[in-house]
């Protein structure tokens, strides 16, 4: 069934967010900073080996050659501009504050919790192959693999940041839901030079999660979020201006 994969990854979101709640109070504070710093640097080593990855091939002579250097920038670019303009980070700090009144009103660093978890879990590479594989195909084993690693997260950020992580189920299940149900929609446009570019663009803004969770630089990663699907527009631009005048 379509969407099984995404079902399964709140699952263990949820699991793995309660776990982490039980074992919070038996952590010493000092050790909730360096965890956090830990998977801070992680965070930030997964990002730049997912943006390597989708910028540099080896070629037949062992030679690297750089790819979509210059659709990452207009991506990156064009993205934070309606990002910014639709204020999905402000929307997703008064989400996370909505929920923090409703649900845990003593919880000072619930949304911060919500955020934090909501962009990570979301803006991956993982996220976005695997929802549209779910969608196209049925397969799930992309997806699978992303709960089991969500989960093992989801124990240590909300061990660390509180049950804000908890709730960040619902938006991966939005965004990875739409994903998965548009996929067979905009199938004709999911090249694979597509779907690379928008894990790229992906890769990116995980590096930038890294440097936040590390207080280093804020970046409002949020109004960052559209950059993952301008190439997916580009492609329908094209597409459509081929039919109007091709």
């Amino acid at each position: 069934m379509h969407g099984t994969g995404t079902l399964i990854n709140i699952t263990a979101i949820i699991a793995g967010g309660v776990i982490g709640i039980i074992i919070k109070k038996g952590i010493p504070e000092r050790y909730k900073t360096t965890i956090m710093q830990a998977i801070g640097l992680s965070v930030i080593i997964v990002g730049i080996s997912g943006a390597l990855q989708g910028i540099f091939t080896v070629t037949a002579r062992g030679t690297l050659d750089r790819n979509y250097i210059t659709g990452m920038i207009l991506s990156l670019v064009a993205g934070s501009l309606i990002g910014e303009a639709i204020k999905i980070e402000d929307g997703l700090d008064r989400l996370g504050l909505w929920f923090q009144n409703r649900f845990a009103k003593n919880e000072s660093g619930f949304a911060k919790g919500f955020v934090t978890a909501s962009l990570v879990y979301c803006v991956g590479a993982m996220a976005i192959v695997g929802s549209l594989e779910d969608g196209l195909y049925g397969k799930t084993d992309i997806l699978v693999a992303k709960a089991m690693l969500d989960g093992i997260s989801a124990i240590v950020f909300s061990a660390t940041l509180g049950y804000g992580v908890i709730f960040s189920a619902l938006p991966v299940l939005v965004y990875q839901g739409l994903i998965t149900a548009l996929a067979g929609v905009l199938k004709p446009l999911l090249s694979d030079a597509v779907v690379s570019q928008m894990s790229l663009a992906g890769s990116v803004l995980i590096f930038a999660i890294g440097f936040n969770m590390l207080d280093i630089k804020k970046f409002r990663v949020g109004n960052m979020l559209p950059s993952i699907f301008i190439p997916l527009v580009y492609a329908l631009l094209q597409s459509l201006f081929s039919l109007l005048f091709g």
